[in-house]
């Protein structure tokens, strides 16, 4: 009996072991694969700046600003066409020397940039961009301002800023403006002191103003008391300089020293600080044009001022808000392309309406800045002092003008509640006068736009 239990007894446990081993184990449900981080692209801007020789101050400057929009891009973690892009800026120096300039932009050709943002100068950006149109990439200069740089019909070549035609008009104007009657003109035999002394000239005799000199130097001079005395002879009222700061300094100083008593007047190479510096005492009360509107005035400008100043620990000089501008130009064109290259979105490039720093900024049919507005500065206490805004857009000008009325009312409006804590309501009722005055200017300026 114990036997035949035992017989049964294997015959369960094989009978079970045989069901257990033909039981399928259910299969556990796979992990569902990691994203593909999307692939990498590095995408190449060259700048080309002056950063040896004594513009190497305004070359630093607008190397600043093409850094501060790449490193905010980069912060961004753009994808185009499918990549993540990483901006890279490839910065040259063409020593402000026509020479050195086509030969840092065959170097940036054979490096295969994706774009260009530069040069600094006319007079290396002309002849540096026939090698970029040879090559379909497109450049963007932040401060060259001489018209041929757009009239030789290359589709690539690009600018932010209002040009020497549009600045020397202005400036022409507003020298019979002040009361000039006779001009003594001096100019450094650049593409841009040439270019824009010529344009001064003509809009000068225009205006009724007598031309008595025209005297030439150069940029790398710094004596000047040669052509200053023929001037000082012709008791001119104004001498205009087409030139640079590191010349146009030294040229205000010397006058004083001469005893010129004509004023000095100059384009945006001389209004920077550096003037100031180099030129001293003589600087007081001069004058000078920056194209566009004054940064404090833009809706941007302020928040770009102090973003500049603290990474770089060091105040603006003159082209990084351009230059700024022209690397965000770039890269909202290849955006709109979804392409980073420079065949696919160099079209989209001149379809631009880009809400800057500088302006709203839309090319006309060669690559110029339409309608470029023209600031009058003047040289007050070391510091460079607002005094009004000629040309340009009017939609811009009233824009900037209706900022102005605004922070007027809330300037008035704290005088109101200051005026109620300390003087009662006589003091309320002046407040309220000046906020009532404020509030109309706000008005003139919105219908004005």
């Amino acid at each position: 009996m114990q036997a035949k239990l035992s017989v049964v007894a294997l015959s369960v446990a094989a009978a079970f072991a045989l069901s257990a081993c033909g039981q399928k184990e259910e299969p556990k449900p796979a992990a569902a694969p990691a994203p593909a981080a999307p692939p990498e692209v590095v995408v190449k801007l060259g700048h080309v700046a002056p950063m040896t020789g004594p513009q190497a101050h305004l070359g630093k400057d607008n190397e600043n600003g093409a850094k501060l929009a790449v490193e905010e891009l980069n912060a961004k973690g753009l994808e185009i066409g499918g990549a993540k892009v990483k901006f890279e800026l490839v910065a040259e120096d063409d020593a402000a020397d026509p020479k050195q300039g086509t030969v840092v932009a065959q170097k940036l050709v054979d490096a295969k940039v994706n774009g260009v943002i530069g040069h600094l100068n006319s007079g290396t950006t002309i002849p540096a961009s026939k090698l970029y149109a040879d090559a379909g990439i497109p450049q963007i200069s932040g401060s060259a301002t001489n018209p041929k740089y757009t009239q030789q019909g290359f589709k690539t070549a690009f600018r932010v800023m209002a040009n020497d035609v549009q600045q020397g008009k202005i400036l022409g104007e507003f020298a019979a403006k002040q009361g000039v009657k006779t001009v003594a003109v001096v100019d450094d035999r650049t593409a841009y002191g040439q270019g824009l002394a010529d344009e001064f000239r003509k809009a000068a005799e225009a205006s009724g103003l007598k031309v008595v000199a025209n005297e030439y130097t150069t940029d790398k001079a710094t004596d000047f008391k040669a052509i200053l005395t023929k001037i000082k002879s012709t008791k001119a009222d104004l001498v205009f300089f087409g030139g640079m700061d590191a010349q146009g300094g030294p040229m205000a100083k010397q006058m004083k020293e001469l005893g010129i008593k004509a004023k000095f007047l100059g384009g945006d190479g001389v209004c920077t600080p550096e003037f100031m510096k180099l030129g001293g005492e003589a600087s007081e009360g001069n004058y000078c044009s920056l194209p566009g509107m004054p940064l404090e005035k833009l809706a941007k400008g302020p928040e770009f001022k102090d973003k500049f100043t603290k990474k770089f620990n060091a105040e603006i000089q003159l082209y990084a808000p351009y230059v700024y501008d022209a690397v965000m130009v770039m890269a909202d064109s290849m955006k709109r392309a979804n392409s980073v290259d420079p065949a696919k979105y160099l079209p989209e490039v001149g379809k631009t309406k880009y809400d800057g720093v500088t302006a709203l900024i839309e090319f006309d049919e060669v690559g110029d800045l339409k309608g470029g507005a023209i600031s009058i500065y003047q040289y007050k206490g070391g510091k460079l002092e607002y005094v009004e805004t000629l040309g340009g857009s009017p939609v811009e000008v009233a824009k900037a003008e209706v900022k102005e009325a605004v922070a007027e009312v809330k300037d008035a409006a704290k005088a109101v509640a200051g005026a109620a804590a300390e003087a009662g309501k006589d003091a309320v009722k002046a407040g309220a006068e000046a906020v009532k005055g404020a509030a109309e200017a706000t008005k003139a300026a919105v219908e004005k736009k």
